[in-house]
């Protein structure tokens, strides 16, 4: 994209209306880097890297960087290779394949970056087949298909000229070539198009993105060690991407799935423990609701501008309250003026901000609350966003409830009306970054979810339980939770995507490729802001 034609409006994963040229009949024109995180496996790397030589994507517009994690021998360049590659080496203070990524990231130069592991021969239109759908928009992220194998006796040479003839298969034993678990996932969900979270099946041994969205997410987190793949396609969707599998960029990955490995409980319990801080969605790893974890489910947003130290404390309370436990508070005010040299609030009795100075005082050594003088952009990596008058905090299961709603009609935005009049809003991230995307100068950008994701109007009474409802437990219109009371029938929410990957993830709920309920009413979003 130029920038000059308007993007493509994708109504959730469904990329129907894109139609990419197909691989020969077309003139690639976008400067691509292909990098590679490797840690020994010298030999693995040279195959890889003669596959690479046999692409159709132009050379001139390929570079390749290999980053060499720390190997012991330190890593070479064999004589058969794509003309512009070379090595750089990760930088001290981390390990693992992130770290690795991220110095590969700082070193490329391409307008598309590819990850490629070491361990992957690529077919001959491999590259070409994931790159020229970013040439149709810059929002995509694109990934290839795999079969595994155990490593055959094989040199550069074969493998260069198997690719070159368009055979990479010939080069293996059909019977020894096992089927990837995440493609059977992606033929049922209509190439994905049907997906409800499409990202859990985003593996990271290929997958291609437009650098814009790259640095929107800021690449991969080099805490990660196991998973980070997964958590890395989960930032991208909340970036507002669209996740495109080419099952005509196939390759054969040198080496079993790693739930096959001696090691499969022990990676699968690595992964869950990254996940479960990290991806909120995954509301099947988060069922001990006392924990405390790293990314909220949702970010609560008050405004606290004018407001007296007991109104702002009973709405903090009623909001960490509830039974929906991973939450966080931003509460917006004028909190940079209260402030000392040292950044702390100085409170001054009497003074017309000493309300303001207490609830700093009161609540900036608790995580969950945030003190901010206007809500972020973004509430990036968080997927969910609630903001209402301070009168009105989600206490008791209202947050339950409402995401429940949004998750089963896959709404980009519910607009409730308030009973004690005015609205609140919760919005989905992954939507409102879309829209700030697409959204032409002047367009309203609830009307942009709307084409995207759905906005539906509703009662806040909708969300509140009956005496006749077997989960009412008496007054539930604010003030903390009932003790430990019911919760409703919101519950945690299900999870997407396959029930195994090929990186070991753990387990996951089921995709059934629900289509979600369509457009339910135009809405407006003042609080959505383009940048």
């Amino acid at each position: 994209m130029t920038g000059v034609e308007p993007r493509p409006r994708i109504r959730h994963n469904d990329y129907s209306p894109l139609t990419p040229p197909a691989p020969g009949e077309w003139t690639p024109s976008l400067p691509a880097s292909v990098v590679i995180p490797a840690h020994g496996g010298q030999h693995r790397l040279d195959l890889t890297l003669a596959a690479l030589a046999a692409q159709t994507y132009p050379g001139t517009l390929t570079e390749v960087i290999v980053v060499d994690d720390r190997s012991e021998p330190p890593l070479r360049l064999p004589d058969l290779r794509p003309e512009n590659t070379r090595i750089v080496v990760g930088p001290p203070g981390g390990w693992g394949a992130g770290h690795a990524m991220n110095a590969g990231i700082a070193a490329a130069e391409g307008e598309i970056v590819q990850r490629l592991d070491a361990d992957m021969v690529i077919a001959r239109e491999h590259l070409e087949s994931l790159f020229r759908w970013h040439h149709l928009t810059d929002y995509l992220v694109t990934f290839g298909g795999k079969k595994f194998v155990e490593e055959p006796t094989l040199t550069p040479e074969q493998v260069h000229e198997a690719v070159r003839r368009g055979e990479l298969e010939s080069l293996f034993d059909p019977s020894a070539l096992i089927s990837s678990s995440t493609e059977q996932t992606i033929r049922r969900l209509d190439g994905l198009r049907a997906s409800r979270n499409p990202y859990q099946v985003c593996t990271g041994p290929t997958v291609s993105v437009r650098r814009a969205l790259l640095g929107e997410v800021r690449g991969f987190d080099p805490e990660v060690v196991r998973g980070q793949d997964t958590e890395f396609a989960y930032r991208l969707a909340q970036a507002g991407a669209v996740f495109v599998p080419d099952m005509a960029a196939h390759a054969v990955h040198l080496g079993l799935p790693a739930q096959r490995g001696e090691h499969r409980e022990a990676i699968v319990r690595l992964v869950e423990t990254h996940l479960a801080h990290r991806v909120p969605l995954r509301r099947d790893l988060r069922k001990d609701r006392a924990r405390r974890r790293l990314v909220p489910y949702v970010e609560i947003v008050l405004d606290v501008t004018g407001a007296d130290e007991p109104r702002i404390r009973e709405a903090v309370d009623a909001a960490l309250g509830g039974t929906l436990t991973d939450v966080a508070v931003t509460l917006t005010g004028p909190w940079p003026h209260l402030a000392g040299e040292d950044g702390k609030a100085r409170p001054a009795p009497g003074g017309p901000a000493f309300g303001l100075a207490l609830v700093h005082e009161t609540f900036r050594h608790d995580g969950r609350v945030r003190f901010a003088e206007r809500a972020a952009v973004t509430a990036a990596p968080v997927p969910f966003r609630y903001t209402a008058p301070l009168g009105s905090p989600p206490g008791g299961d209202l947050l339950e409830r409402m995401t429940k709603l949004m998750t089963e009609e896959r709404l980009g935005l519910l607009v409730v009306g308030l009973a004690g009049g005015g609205t609140a809003t919760l919005e989905r991230t992954e939507a409102a970054a879309r829209a700030r995307l697409l959204a032409a100068p002047g367009e309203d950008l609830a009307d942009v979810v709307d084409q995207t994701h759905g906005v539906r109007h509703t009662p806040e009474s909708d969300f509140r339980p009956s005496p006749a409802d077997p989960t009412y437990a008496g007054d539930q219109t604010g003030g903390p939770a009932h003790g430990n009371g019911t919760r409703g029938t919101g519950g945690p929410a299900r999870t997407d995507g396959p029930a195994h990957t090929d990186g070991a993830r753990g387990t996951g709920g089921g995709d059934d490729g629900a289509t979600g309920a369509g457009r339910t009413g135009r809405g407006r979003l003042g609080r959505f802001r383009r940048s």
